[in-house]
């Protein structure tokens, strides 16, 4: 099950979370060699994909230090309405048969504030 946590995202601003993941069994950094990342935000669950925000996604190198990163440019936050989003993080590698496992180890809600200053 996914980690639950609530950002705020100023308009207008560059932004970058580092997430540092742990092997529930082992207590270390969970080791990332072989796993992409993919995050999104919408404004709603139910929200067209037309409205569907990626955020720059990547696994921090070295892979086995369990950190991803996401970042939005200034243009991509000040292209925001204010209000609440939702969103949410998942790792996926393959498995020997080519099949994609996936597991989403974060989401929540955001929350863009609105910039005075353009």
């Amino acid at each position: 099950m996914a980690q639950y946590e609530e950002f705020s995202i100023d308009q207008g601003t560059d932004v970058a979370i580092e997430i540092h993941l742990v092997d529930p069994l082992t207590n270390l950094p969970k080791d990332l060699s072989g796993y992409d990342v993919n995050a999104k935000m919408k404004k709603s669950y139910n929200s067209d994909s037309a409205d569907t925000l990626d955020f720059n996604a990547i696994v921090a190198s070295p892979d086995t230090d369990g950190i991803i990163t996401l970042s939005l440019t200034n243009a991509e936050t000040d292209a925001l309405k204010a209000g609440r989003y939702v969103y949410d993080v998942e790792i996926f590698t393959y498995d020997s048969s080519g099949d994609t496992i996936i597991e989403r180890v974060l989401e929540g809600r955001i929350q863009v504030t609105p910039s005075v200053t353009r």
